[in-house]
Protein backbone atom coordinates (compact mmCIF):
# COMPACT_ATOMS: atom_id res chain seq x y z
CA UNK A 1 0.00 0.00 0.00
CA UNK A 2 1.44 3.36 -1.05
CA UNK A 3 2.15 5.91 1.66
CA UNK A 4 1.37 9.54 0.96
CA UNK A 5 2.82 12.36 3.00
CA UNK A 6 0.56 15.20 4.10
CA UNK A 7 1.87 18.35 5.69
CA UNK A 8 1.35 22.06 5.86
CA UNK A 9 2.52 22.63 2.27
CA UNK A 10 0.58 22.24 -0.98
CA UNK A 11 0.58 18.70 -2.43
CA UNK A 12 0.79 18.06 -6.17
CA UNK A 13 -1.92 16.25 -8.10
CA UNK A 14 0.07 13.02 -8.30
CA UNK A 15 -0.59 12.53 -4.59
CA UNK A 16 -4.33 12.76 -5.12
CA UNK A 17 -4.10 10.54 -8.19
CA UNK A 18 -2.60 7.86 -5.93
CA UNK A 19 -5.46 8.27 -3.44
CA UNK A 20 -7.98 7.99 -6.25
CA UNK A 21 -6.39 4.96 -7.89
CA UNK A 22 -5.74 2.63 -4.94
CA UNK A 23 -5.79 2.32 -1.14
CA UNK A 24 -3.10 4.35 0.63
CA UNK A 25 -1.64 5.00 4.04
CA UNK A 26 -1.23 8.58 5.23
CA UNK A 27 1.73 10.04 7.09
CA UNK A 28 1.16 13.36 8.83
CA UNK A 29 4.27 15.52 9.08
CA UNK A 30 5.45 16.79 12.46
CA UNK A 31 4.70 20.44 11.51
CA UNK A 32 1.16 19.40 10.55
CA UNK A 33 0.62 17.67 13.89
CA UNK A 34 1.89 20.71 15.77
CA UNK A 35 -0.29 23.03 13.69
CA UNK A 36 -3.38 20.94 14.46
CA UNK A 37 -2.61 20.97 18.19
CA UNK A 38 -1.94 24.71 18.24
CA UNK A 39 -5.23 25.41 16.49
CA UNK A 40 -7.11 23.26 19.00
CA UNK A 41 -5.41 24.93 21.94
CA UNK A 42 -6.67 28.27 20.63
CA UNK A 43 -10.23 26.92 20.61
CA UNK A 44 -9.91 25.75 24.21
CA UNK A 45 -8.64 29.17 25.24
CA UNK A 46 -11.57 30.89 23.51
CA UNK A 47 -14.09 28.54 25.15
CA UNK A 48 -12.62 29.30 28.57
CA UNK A 49 -13.12 33.02 27.95
CA UNK A 50 -16.87 32.44 27.56
CA UNK A 51 -16.94 34.91 24.67
CA UNK A 52 -19.61 34.16 22.01
CA UNK A 53 -17.83 33.05 18.82
CA UNK A 54 -19.61 31.76 15.71
CA UNK A 55 -19.27 28.04 15.18
CA UNK A 56 -17.94 27.40 18.66
CA UNK A 57 -20.68 28.36 21.08
CA UNK A 58 -23.43 29.72 18.80
CA UNK A 59 -25.99 28.33 16.42
CA UNK A 60 -25.37 28.08 12.67
CA UNK A 61 -26.51 29.90 9.54
CA UNK A 62 -29.54 32.08 10.28
CA UNK A 63 -29.30 30.85 13.89
CA UNK A 64 -25.80 32.23 14.40
CA UNK A 65 -27.07 34.87 16.83
CA UNK A 66 -28.27 32.18 19.24
CA UNK A 67 -25.76 31.48 22.04
CA UNK A 68 -25.25 27.92 23.29
CA UNK A 69 -24.34 27.00 26.87
CA UNK A 70 -20.91 25.42 27.41
CA UNK A 71 -22.45 22.21 28.74
CA UNK A 72 -24.34 21.82 25.45
CA UNK A 73 -21.40 22.26 23.07
CA UNK A 74 -20.96 18.53 22.47
CA UNK A 75 -24.67 18.14 21.72
CA UNK A 76 -24.52 21.17 19.43
CA UNK A 77 -21.87 19.57 17.23
CA UNK A 78 -23.54 16.15 17.19
CA UNK A 79 -26.91 17.70 16.35
CA UNK A 80 -25.32 19.58 13.47
CA UNK A 81 -23.89 16.41 11.94
CA UNK A 82 -26.97 14.26 12.40
CA UNK A 83 -29.43 16.90 11.17
CA UNK A 84 -27.50 17.27 7.90
CA UNK A 85 -27.52 13.57 6.93
CA UNK A 86 -30.18 14.27 4.31
CA UNK A 87 -28.42 12.99 1.17
CA UNK A 88 -30.17 10.80 -1.36
CA UNK A 89 -29.34 8.63 -4.33
CA UNK A 90 -26.73 5.96 -4.97
CA UNK A 91 -23.63 5.82 -2.75
CA UNK A 92 -20.56 7.63 -4.03
CA UNK A 93 -17.91 5.25 -5.42
CA UNK A 94 -15.34 3.96 -2.96
CA UNK A 95 -12.44 5.72 -4.66
CA UNK A 96 -14.24 9.06 -4.40
CA UNK A 97 -14.91 8.56 -0.68
CA UNK A 98 -11.28 7.59 -0.06
CA UNK A 99 -10.04 10.65 -1.92
CA UNK A 100 -12.47 12.95 -0.08
CA UNK A 101 -11.29 11.67 3.32
CA UNK A 102 -7.66 12.22 2.31
CA UNK A 103 -8.50 15.75 1.17
CA UNK A 104 -10.23 16.42 4.49
CA UNK A 105 -7.15 15.28 6.39
CA UNK A 106 -4.97 17.52 4.22
CA UNK A 107 -7.17 20.53 4.91
CA UNK A 108 -7.07 19.93 8.66
CA UNK A 109 -3.29 19.47 8.48
CA UNK A 110 -2.84 23.14 7.70
CA UNK A 111 -3.83 23.96 11.28
CA UNK A 112 -6.65 26.47 10.90
CA UNK A 113 -9.70 24.32 11.71
CA UNK A 114 -9.56 24.02 15.49
CA UNK A 115 -10.07 20.29 15.43
CA UNK A 116 -8.44 17.78 17.79
CA UNK A 117 -5.67 15.53 16.50
CA UNK A 118 -7.78 12.56 17.60
CA UNK A 119 -10.39 13.37 14.95
CA UNK A 120 -7.78 13.55 12.19
CA UNK A 121 -6.27 10.27 13.36
CA UNK A 122 -9.68 8.57 13.23
CA UNK A 123 -10.00 9.72 9.62
CA UNK A 124 -6.54 8.26 9.02
CA UNK A 125 -7.64 4.96 10.51
CA UNK A 126 -10.62 4.89 8.16
CA UNK A 127 -8.49 5.58 5.09
CA UNK A 128 -5.72 3.15 5.95
CA UNK A 129 -8.08 0.30 6.86
CA UNK A 130 -10.35 0.86 3.86
CA UNK A 131 -13.36 1.85 5.93
CA UNK A 132 -15.58 3.88 3.64
CA UNK A 133 -18.65 5.74 4.92
CA UNK A 134 -21.73 5.26 2.77
CA UNK A 135 -22.32 8.71 1.29
CA UNK A 136 -25.39 9.35 -0.90
CA UNK A 137 -24.39 11.17 -4.06
CA UNK A 138 -27.12 13.85 -4.10
CA UNK A 139 -28.01 16.72 -1.79
CA UNK A 140 -25.24 19.32 -1.91
CA UNK A 141 -25.44 22.75 -3.53
CA UNK A 142 -21.71 23.29 -3.07
CA UNK A 143 -21.92 26.19 -0.64
CA UNK A 144 -21.31 26.21 3.10
CA UNK A 145 -19.32 23.24 1.92
CA UNK A 146 -20.66 19.90 0.80
CA UNK A 147 -22.88 19.78 3.86
CA UNK A 148 -25.03 16.70 3.26
CA UNK A 149 -22.36 14.35 1.88
CA UNK A 150 -19.80 15.45 4.46
CA UNK A 151 -22.43 14.95 7.18
CA UNK A 152 -22.78 11.32 6.11
CA UNK A 153 -18.99 10.99 6.18
CA UNK A 154 -18.81 12.61 9.60
CA UNK A 155 -21.70 10.58 10.99
CA UNK A 156 -19.64 7.42 10.55
CA UNK A 157 -16.96 8.90 12.79
CA UNK A 158 -19.48 9.28 15.63
CA UNK A 159 -20.96 5.83 15.05
CA UNK A 160 -24.04 6.73 12.99
CA UNK A 161 -24.94 5.43 9.54
CA UNK A 162 -23.21 2.66 7.63
CA UNK A 163 -19.76 2.00 6.22
CA UNK A 164 -18.26 -0.36 3.69
CA UNK A 165 -15.64 -2.58 5.31
CA UNK A 166 -14.05 -5.70 3.85
CA UNK A 167 -16.58 -5.79 1.05
CA UNK A 168 -19.63 -5.60 3.33
CA UNK A 169 -21.99 -2.83 4.40
CA UNK A 170 -22.07 -2.72 8.20
CA UNK A 171 -23.17 -0.24 10.90
CA UNK A 172 -20.55 2.40 11.51
CA UNK A 173 -20.70 1.85 15.27
CA UNK A 174 -19.54 -1.75 14.90
CA UNK A 175 -16.45 -0.88 12.87
CA UNK A 176 -15.13 1.29 15.72
CA UNK A 177 -15.61 -1.60 18.13
CA UNK A 178 -13.72 -3.97 15.82
CA UNK A 179 -10.65 -1.78 16.35
CA UNK A 180 -11.18 -1.58 20.11
CA UNK A 181 -12.39 2.02 19.87
CA UNK A 182 -15.52 3.92 20.74
CA UNK A 183 -17.12 6.33 18.25
CA UNK A 184 -15.80 9.87 18.48
CA UNK A 185 -17.45 12.35 20.81
CA UNK A 186 -17.28 15.64 18.99
CA UNK A 187 -16.15 18.70 20.87
CA UNK A 188 -16.65 22.42 20.16
CA UNK A 189 -16.14 23.47 16.54
CA UNK A 190 -15.46 19.91 15.29
CA UNK A 191 -18.81 19.09 13.72
CA UNK A 192 -18.77 22.36 11.81
CA UNK A 193 -15.16 21.82 10.68
CA UNK A 194 -16.09 18.37 9.39
CA UNK A 195 -19.19 19.53 7.53
CA UNK A 196 -17.81 22.74 6.03
CA UNK A 197 -15.45 22.23 3.11
CA UNK A 198 -15.36 21.44 -0.59
CA UNK A 199 -13.81 17.98 -0.31
CA UNK A 200 -16.64 16.03 -1.98
CA UNK A 201 -16.93 18.45 -4.89
CA UNK A 202 -13.15 18.55 -5.22
CA UNK A 203 -12.78 14.76 -5.08
CA UNK A 204 -15.37 14.41 -7.84
CA UNK A 205 -13.72 17.13 -9.93
CA UNK A 206 -10.27 15.59 -9.46
CA UNK A 207 -11.61 12.21 -10.54
CA UNK A 208 -13.13 13.87 -13.59
CA UNK A 209 -9.82 15.56 -14.38
CA UNK A 210 -7.81 12.35 -14.07
CA UNK A 211 -10.21 10.47 -16.34
CA UNK A 212 -10.44 13.37 -18.79
CA UNK A 213 -6.66 13.43 -19.10
CA UNK A 214 -6.74 9.75 -20.03
CA UNK A 215 -9.49 10.33 -22.58
CA UNK A 216 -7.65 13.31 -24.06
CA UNK A 217 -4.47 11.30 -24.60
CA UNK A 218 -6.42 8.33 -25.96
CA UNK A 219 -8.25 10.60 -28.39
CA UNK A 220 -4.94 11.75 -29.87
CA UNK A 221 -3.76 8.17 -30.42
CA UNK A 222 -7.10 6.98 -31.82
CA UNK A 223 -7.41 10.13 -33.94
CA UNK A 224 -3.98 9.45 -35.38
CA UNK A 225 -5.08 5.96 -36.42
CA UNK A 226 -8.17 7.46 -38.04
CA UNK A 227 -5.96 9.97 -39.85
CA UNK A 228 -4.08 7.04 -41.35
CA UNK A 229 -7.27 5.14 -42.21
CA UNK A 230 -8.62 8.05 -44.28
CA UNK A 231 -5.16 8.83 -45.75
CA UNK A 232 -5.15 12.22 -44.06
CA UNK A 233 -2.66 14.78 -45.28
CA UNK A 234 0.36 15.34 -43.07
CA UNK A 235 0.69 18.93 -44.21
CA UNK A 236 -1.95 20.10 -41.70
CA UNK A 237 0.35 19.10 -38.84
CA UNK A 238 3.41 20.99 -40.09
CA UNK A 239 5.10 22.68 -37.14
CA UNK A 240 5.41 26.00 -38.96
CA UNK A 241 1.62 26.38 -39.14
CA UNK A 242 1.15 25.86 -35.41
CA UNK A 243 4.09 27.96 -34.33
CA UNK A 244 2.34 30.96 -35.86
CA UNK A 245 -0.76 30.36 -33.70
CA UNK A 246 1.35 30.29 -30.52
CA UNK A 247 -1.17 28.16 -28.63
CA UNK A 248 0.73 25.71 -26.43
CA UNK A 249 -1.79 22.87 -26.56
CA UNK A 250 -2.19 23.12 -30.32
CA UNK A 251 1.57 22.96 -30.87
CA UNK A 252 1.91 19.91 -28.61
CA UNK A 253 -0.98 18.00 -30.20
CA UNK A 254 0.30 18.70 -33.73
CA UNK A 255 3.76 17.49 -32.73
CA UNK A 256 2.34 14.30 -31.24
CA UNK A 257 0.19 13.45 -34.26
CA UNK A 258 3.11 14.18 -36.56
CA UNK A 259 5.28 11.75 -34.61
CA UNK A 260 2.59 9.06 -34.45
CA UNK A 261 2.09 8.96 -38.23
CA UNK A 262 5.71 9.62 -39.26
CA UNK A 263 7.25 7.23 -41.80
CA UNK A 264 4.23 4.96 -41.94
CA UNK A 265 3.17 3.07 -45.04
CA UNK A 266 0.15 5.38 -45.30
CA UNK A 267 2.13 8.56 -45.95
CA UNK A 268 2.99 8.06 -49.63
CA UNK A 269 -0.54 6.90 -50.61
CA UNK A 270 -2.02 9.93 -48.82
CA UNK A 271 -0.37 12.17 -51.42
CA UNK A 272 -2.14 10.36 -54.27
CA UNK A 273 -5.76 10.85 -53.18
CA UNK A 274 -6.21 14.08 -55.13
CA UNK A 275 -7.48 15.86 -52.02
CA UNK A 276 -6.00 19.26 -51.30
CA UNK A 277 -7.57 19.51 -47.84
CA UNK A 278 -9.08 17.14 -45.31
CA UNK A 279 -12.32 17.77 -43.39
CA UNK A 280 -11.92 19.69 -40.14
CA UNK A 281 -12.24 16.52 -38.04
CA UNK A 282 -8.84 15.48 -39.41
CA UNK A 283 -7.17 18.75 -40.37
CA UNK A 284 -8.11 20.70 -37.23
CA UNK A 285 -7.33 18.07 -34.61
CA UNK A 286 -4.46 20.14 -33.19
CA UNK A 287 -6.64 23.23 -32.94
CA UNK A 288 -9.56 21.43 -31.25
CA UNK A 289 -7.71 18.96 -29.05
CA UNK A 290 -5.04 21.54 -28.30
CA UNK A 291 -7.70 23.88 -26.93
CA UNK A 292 -9.03 21.00 -24.82
CA UNK A 293 -5.52 20.35 -23.55
CA UNK A 294 -5.18 23.96 -22.44
CA UNK A 295 -8.52 23.81 -20.63
CA UNK A 296 -7.48 20.65 -18.79
CA UNK A 297 -4.24 22.38 -17.76
CA UNK A 298 -6.26 25.30 -16.39
CA UNK A 299 -8.47 22.93 -14.41
CA UNK A 300 -5.41 21.16 -13.04
CA UNK A 301 -4.04 24.46 -11.73
CA UNK A 302 -7.29 25.33 -9.97
CA UNK A 303 -7.71 21.89 -8.41
CA UNK A 304 -4.07 21.74 -7.29
CA UNK A 305 -4.75 24.83 -5.20
CA UNK A 306 -8.16 23.63 -4.02
CA UNK A 307 -7.21 20.05 -3.13
CA UNK A 308 -5.66 20.74 0.26
CA UNK A 309 -6.88 24.28 0.76
CA UNK A 310 -8.50 25.27 4.05
CA UNK A 311 -12.18 25.47 3.13
CA UNK A 312 -14.11 25.15 6.39
CA UNK A 313 -15.51 28.05 8.41
CA UNK A 314 -14.87 29.84 10.68
CA UNK A 315 -11.07 29.71 10.57
CA UNK A 316 -8.84 29.70 13.63
CA UNK A 317 -5.72 31.87 13.70
CA UNK A 318 -3.90 30.50 16.70
CA UNK A 319 -1.14 33.10 16.79
CA UNK A 320 -3.62 35.92 17.46
CA UNK A 321 -6.39 33.86 19.09
CA UNK A 322 -8.81 35.04 16.42
CA UNK A 323 -11.65 33.10 14.84
CA UNK A 324 -12.65 34.69 11.53
CA UNK A 325 -15.81 33.88 9.62
CA UNK A 326 -15.60 34.04 5.83
CA UNK A 327 -16.70 31.94 2.90
CA UNK A 328 -13.89 29.59 1.84
CA UNK A 329 -16.44 26.78 1.77
CA UNK A 330 -18.07 28.30 -1.33
CA UNK A 331 -17.10 25.94 -4.15
CA UNK A 332 -17.31 28.38 -7.07
CA UNK A 333 -13.73 27.62 -8.24
CA UNK A 334 -14.58 23.91 -8.33
CA UNK A 335 -17.89 24.59 -10.09
CA UNK A 336 -16.15 26.54 -12.84
CA UNK A 337 -13.47 23.85 -13.12
CA UNK A 338 -16.13 21.17 -13.49
CA UNK A 339 -17.96 23.16 -16.17
CA UNK A 340 -14.71 23.63 -18.07
CA UNK A 341 -14.06 19.88 -17.83
CA UNK A 342 -17.54 19.19 -19.16
CA UNK A 343 -16.98 21.40 -22.20
CA UNK A 344 -13.65 19.76 -23.00
CA UNK A 345 -15.06 16.25 -22.59
CA UNK A 346 -18.01 17.09 -24.80
CA UNK A 347 -15.76 18.47 -27.53
CA UNK A 348 -13.39 15.49 -27.47
CA UNK A 349 -16.42 13.24 -27.99
CA UNK A 350 -17.86 15.42 -30.74
CA UNK A 351 -14.59 15.31 -32.65
CA UNK A 352 -14.30 11.55 -32.20
CA UNK A 353 -17.81 10.96 -33.55
CA UNK A 354 -17.09 13.20 -36.56
CA UNK A 355 -14.00 11.14 -37.38
CA UNK A 356 -16.04 7.96 -37.05
CA UNK A 357 -18.70 9.40 -39.37
CA UNK A 358 -16.02 10.37 -41.87
CA UNK A 359 -14.70 6.81 -42.04
CA UNK A 360 -18.17 5.40 -42.73
CA UNK A 361 -18.79 7.87 -45.57
CA UNK A 362 -17.12 6.30 -48.60
CA UNK A 363 -17.47 9.48 -50.69
CA UNK A 364 -15.15 11.31 -48.30
CA UNK A 365 -12.94 8.58 -46.85
CA UNK A 366 -12.32 6.43 -49.91
CA UNK A 367 -13.02 3.41 -47.71
CA UNK A 368 -15.79 0.84 -48.37
CA UNK A 369 -19.26 2.07 -47.31
CA UNK A 370 -19.57 1.68 -43.53
CA UNK A 371 -16.26 -0.21 -43.56
CA UNK A 372 -17.79 -3.47 -44.78
CA UNK A 373 -16.53 -5.67 -47.59
CA UNK A 374 -20.04 -6.44 -48.84
CA UNK A 375 -22.24 -3.37 -48.34
CA UNK A 376 -25.92 -4.11 -48.55
CA UNK A 377 -25.60 -7.62 -47.22
CA UNK A 378 -23.67 -6.14 -44.31
CA UNK A 379 -24.35 -2.86 -42.48
CA UNK A 380 -20.88 -2.62 -40.96
CA UNK A 381 -20.37 0.41 -38.72
CA UNK A 382 -23.64 2.13 -39.69
CA UNK A 383 -25.28 1.71 -36.31
CA UNK A 384 -22.03 2.25 -34.42
CA UNK A 385 -22.01 5.79 -35.78
CA UNK A 386 -25.69 6.24 -34.93
CA UNK A 387 -25.03 5.16 -31.35
CA UNK A 388 -22.04 7.51 -31.12
CA UNK A 389 -24.19 10.38 -32.41
CA UNK A 390 -26.76 9.64 -29.70
CA UNK A 391 -24.09 9.68 -27.02
CA UNK A 392 -22.60 12.93 -28.30
CA UNK A 393 -26.07 14.47 -27.95
CA UNK A 394 -26.29 13.23 -24.35
CA UNK A 395 -22.96 14.77 -23.46
CA UNK A 396 -23.92 18.06 -25.10
CA UNK A 397 -26.96 18.27 -22.84
CA UNK A 398 -24.84 17.50 -19.79
CA UNK A 399 -22.27 20.12 -20.77
CA UNK A 400 -24.63 22.97 -19.87
CA UNK A 401 -22.88 24.88 -17.07
CA UNK A 402 -24.01 23.93 -13.58
CA UNK A 403 -22.37 27.02 -12.08
CA UNK A 404 -24.82 29.45 -13.70
CA UNK A 405 -27.73 27.90 -11.81
CA UNK A 406 -28.75 29.08 -8.37
CA UNK A 407 -31.35 28.05 -5.81
CA UNK A 408 -31.00 30.09 -2.58
CA UNK A 409 -31.06 28.14 0.70
CA UNK A 410 -31.19 28.62 4.49
CA UNK A 411 -33.84 31.33 4.46
CA UNK A 412 -31.75 33.35 1.98
CA UNK A 413 -28.70 33.46 4.26
CA UNK A 414 -26.96 31.32 1.64
CA UNK A 415 -28.42 33.16 -1.30
CA UNK A 416 -25.91 32.35 -4.06
CA UNK A 417 -24.62 28.81 -4.27
CA UNK A 418 -22.15 27.10 -6.62
CA UNK A 419 -23.83 23.80 -7.59
CA UNK A 420 -20.29 22.41 -7.78
CA UNK A 421 -21.11 18.98 -6.41
CA UNK A 422 -23.49 17.72 -9.05
CA UNK A 423 -21.57 19.77 -11.61
CA UNK A 424 -18.48 17.70 -10.83
CA UNK A 425 -20.40 14.44 -10.43
CA UNK A 426 -21.91 14.69 -13.92
CA UNK A 427 -18.39 14.87 -15.39
CA UNK A 428 -17.81 11.21 -14.54
CA UNK A 429 -21.04 10.27 -16.31
CA UNK A 430 -19.83 12.17 -19.36
CA UNK A 431 -16.49 10.34 -19.19
CA UNK A 432 -18.31 7.02 -19.28
CA UNK A 433 -20.12 8.15 -22.42
CA UNK A 434 -16.91 9.45 -23.99
CA UNK A 435 -15.22 6.10 -23.41
CA UNK A 436 -17.97 4.48 -25.47
CA UNK A 437 -17.51 6.94 -28.34
CA UNK A 438 -13.73 6.49 -28.39
CA UNK A 439 -14.17 2.71 -28.29
CA UNK A 440 -16.31 2.80 -31.44
CA UNK A 441 -13.82 5.04 -33.22
CA UNK A 442 -10.93 2.75 -32.28
CA UNK A 443 -12.72 -0.25 -33.78
CA UNK A 444 -13.52 1.66 -36.95
CA UNK A 445 -10.06 3.20 -37.29
CA UNK A 446 -8.28 -0.12 -37.05
CA UNK A 447 -10.79 -1.67 -39.47
CA UNK A 448 -10.19 1.19 -41.89
CA UNK A 449 -6.43 0.68 -41.71
CA UNK A 450 -6.86 -3.05 -42.28
CA UNK A 451 -8.91 -2.29 -45.41
CA UNK A 452 -5.97 -0.21 -46.70
CA UNK A 453 -3.41 -2.87 -45.88
CA UNK A 454 -0.49 -0.47 -45.30
CA UNK A 455 1.94 -0.58 -42.38
CA UNK A 456 1.38 1.80 -39.47
CA UNK A 457 4.02 3.64 -37.47
CA UNK A 458 5.35 1.22 -34.78
CA UNK A 459 3.50 3.02 -31.97
CA UNK A 460 0.14 2.80 -33.75
CA UNK A 461 0.87 -0.69 -35.04
CA UNK A 462 1.24 -1.79 -31.41
CA UNK A 463 -2.27 -0.47 -30.72
CA UNK A 464 -3.68 -2.20 -33.80
CA UNK A 465 -2.03 -5.51 -32.86
CA UNK A 466 -3.30 -5.26 -29.29
CA UNK A 467 -6.88 -4.76 -30.48
CA UNK A 468 -6.65 -7.52 -33.06
CA UNK A 469 -5.40 -9.96 -30.42
CA UNK A 470 -8.90 -9.91 -28.93
CA UNK A 471 -11.11 -8.48 -31.70
CA UNK A 472 -10.95 -10.06 -35.18
CA UNK A 473 -11.70 -8.15 -38.38
CA UNK A 474 -15.18 -6.62 -38.49
CA UNK A 475 -15.63 -6.32 -42.26
CA UNK A 476 -18.61 -8.71 -42.09
CA UNK A 477 -21.52 -8.39 -39.68
CA UNK A 478 -21.60 -10.32 -36.44
CA UNK A 479 -22.71 -9.70 -32.87
CA UNK A 480 -21.14 -6.28 -32.36
CA UNK A 481 -21.45 -5.84 -28.60
CA UNK A 482 -18.51 -8.03 -27.46
CA UNK A 483 -16.10 -6.20 -29.77
CA UNK A 484 -17.26 -2.83 -28.47
CA UNK A 485 -17.00 -3.98 -24.86
CA UNK A 486 -13.43 -5.15 -25.42
CA UNK A 487 -12.47 -1.93 -27.18
CA UNK A 488 -14.01 0.08 -24.36
CA UNK A 489 -12.00 -1.91 -21.84
CA UNK A 490 -8.78 -1.10 -23.68
CA UNK A 491 -9.72 2.59 -23.69
CA UNK A 492 -10.83 2.61 -20.04
CA UNK A 493 -7.78 0.81 -18.67
CA UNK A 494 -5.29 3.04 -20.52
CA UNK A 495 -4.19 0.02 -22.57
CA UNK A 496 -4.25 2.12 -25.74
CA UNK A 497 -1.77 4.56 -24.25
CA UNK A 498 0.41 1.82 -22.82
CA UNK A 499 0.56 0.01 -26.17
CA UNK A 500 1.52 3.22 -27.96
CA UNK A 501 4.03 3.98 -25.18
CA UNK A 502 2.87 7.53 -25.22
CA UNK A 503 2.82 8.47 -21.56
CA UNK A 504 3.89 12.04 -22.31
CA UNK A 505 0.42 13.05 -23.48
CA UNK A 506 -0.85 14.23 -20.08
CA UNK A 507 -1.81 17.93 -20.15
CA UNK A 508 0.18 18.34 -16.89
CA UNK A 509 3.48 17.12 -18.40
Amino acid sequence: MTQIDIGTNVSDLDVWMQCYSAPVTIHLSRPAIEAIKSSRNAIETIIASDKPVYGINTGFGRLSNQSVRSEDLHQLQENLVLSHTVGAGDPLPTKIVRLAMALKIASFAKGFSGIRLEVVQRLQLFVENEIYPIIPEKGSVGASGDLAPLAHLSAALIGAGDVEFKGKIIPAESVHKSFGLTPLRLEAKEGLALLNGTQISTALALAGLFEAERCFATAIVVGSITTEAVLGLEEAFDSRIHALRRQKGQIEVATTIRELIANSGFRAPSLKTGRRQDPYSIRCQPQVLGACRDLLSQVAEVLTREADAVTDNPLVFADSLEVLSGGNFHAEPVAFAADILAMAICEIGSLSERRLALMTDSSLSGLPPFLTSEPGLNSGFMSAQIAAAAMVAENRQRAYPASVDNVPTVANQEDLVSMATHGARRVLTMIDTLDNILASELLAAVEGCDHRGFVLNPALEAVRSMLRASVPRMNRDRYFAPAHSQSRLLVRQSSVLEAARWGSLSPRK
